[in-house]
């Protein structure tokens, strides 16, 4: 009998989960008989739904409606949750280390395969900022959003219970660095639930809270057009924001934020949303790179000059043949991710039962962004919307692009209910340390010395 062609799938983000996806469809003959194979290595068991994250932080949608179990996706795939360390595409070895190897002390295996889709996807890019490692809080991961919710209200507790001006302060005081999707969607849709928290605490008001906006350009969300950035920063300065553009974080050591123009802040809670660069994966590959470290790829999504290996989204500069001009690539985003999955796909199928391949082709259509509840702007087919008409077509946008008819139903339930009822304003900190409580208990009580003789 012949080994099974083997599909490796580096990733389970957008490109990762939505090309095994359609491959498990349209290689369901292959699957059935023998004949193929798909293995998905993925460090998490689930993909994240990451334009939800503000939501999520702000209590709108749960966390796990912000994530699909690839396993229930994926059921005619084979799962690995691990890391892939190195790729030698040449003799077709992909190097990873799984839970598995981790406990066993085996160290890392080599795992063979003949076809290669390689979307570990991106990770924050950070600057040598001193204090950033430190205090610096991501933005990138639903744990960091509904971590960082926590630390939000956990700041507004000190800040009511404090007797010290100075902790007071820094507590209610929130910078978030960068004016991309990330940071203006975070801070806004926090803004708007810290504000909302502050009438049950008796001795913190709205205005109390300051909210800090820094952006080493001079605009923010630029996706959505230079009118419609204007309009936001007009709509987050009303809202009390302070947007400090042209400016960089300097140093956010002993918790005192040092911004470019001079300012110093002090602060509890620097939000780090400033990029993203490709993932350390493709250094460890001996696939050819861009200057930028992105995976050279043609238009058909296969990696240039390489046979049986295929990369989009976050790991690759594909080609933008729609553009009209030579050289310009697809901007590394999840409208052109999710699109690109489709047809690698196709083309691993095409490829496999030797068939033409088909270029990606897709015209940007526009963004849209969320700037709190009920505030919004957008840029769509050239139509320019702000207000209540953008946040609409934001959800609904969303809602019709995030996985699974089950994801659509319960995030659709949970924000009919949260139309209906209040918002919930509850920290959850302990879960991030949820054997804190037990190990207090178990620990041997303190030596306080011989007791005394009776």
């Amino acid at each position: 009998m012949t080994e099974p062609a083997r599909i490796l799938v580096v990733g389970g983000g957008y490109v990762g989960m939505y090309t095994a996806l359609r491959l498990q469809r349209q290689l369901r003959a292959e699957l059935r008989a023998g004949s193929a194979e798909i293995v998905v290595v993925t460090p998490e068991p689930y993909m994240t739904y990451q334009p939800f994250l503000p939501e999520a932080a702000a209590g709108s949608i749960s966390p796990r409606h912000v994530v699909v179990p690839l396993r229930r996706v994926l059921d005619r795939c084979r799962i690995v949750i691990g890391e892939v360390l190195s790729v030698d595409h040449a003799k077709r070895t992909a190097t990873l280390s799984t839970l598995a190897t981790a406990e066993e002390g085996t160290g890392a295996v080599a795992l063979a395969y003949d076809e290669l889709v390689i979307a570990p996807g991106s990770v924050s890019r950070t600057l040598p900022v001193p204090g950033l490692a430190e205090h610096g809080i991501g933005f990138k991961t639903v744990e960091e959003a509904i971590g960082l919710r926590n630390h939000v209200i956990e700041q507004m507790d000190i800040a009511s219970s404090t007797r010290d001006p100075a902790i007071r302060d820094a507590a209610l005081t929130f910078v978030f660095v960068g004016g991309g999707y990330a940071g203006v969607e975070a801070l806004a849709e926090l803004e708007d639930m810290a504000r909302y928290t502050a009438r049950y605490h008796h001795n913190v008001r709205p205005e109390d809270l300051r909210w800090v906006l820094v952006e080493a350009s001079d605009r923010i969300l630029p996706e959505v057009g230079e009118e419609m950035g204007r309009y936001a920063i007009r709509e987050l300065r009303g809202r009390n924001v302070d947007v400090r553009l042209e400016t960089r974080l300097e140093s956010c050591e002993d918790r005192i934020a040092v911004l470019s123009d001079g300012t110093r802040l002090p602060t509890r809670t620097v939000v780090w949303t400033a990029g993203v660069k490709p993932a350390p994966l493709l250094a460890a590959t001996d696939l050819p790179l861009n200057e930028r470290g992105r995976l050279r790829c043609t238009a058909a999504l296969a990696v240039e000059g390489v046979e049986h290996a295929w990369a989009a989204g976050d790991a690759a500069a594909v080609p933008d043949v729609t553009a009209g001009e030579p050289g310009r690539e697809c901007a590394p985003n999840a409208q052109h991710a999710v699109r690109q999955a489709k047809v690698l796909a196709e083309n691993i199928t095409a490829s496999l039962r030797g068939r033409p391949l088909k270029e990606y082709a897709h015209a940007y259509v526009g963004s849209v962004a969320s700037l709190g509840l009920h505030k919004g702007v957008a840029h769509v087919y050239g139509r320019k919307l702000k207000g209540y008409p953008a946040w609409f077509m934001h959800r609904a946008y969303h809602l019709s692009r995030v996985p699974t008819f089950n994801r659509k139903a319960r995030v659709l339930a949970e924000w009919t209910l949260s139309g209906l009822f209040k918002r919930e304003i509850v920290s959850l900190g302990s879960l991030e340390h949820p054997r804190a409580e037990f190990e207090l208990a178990a620990a041997p009580p303190p030596d306080h010395g011989d007791k005394p003789s009776s």
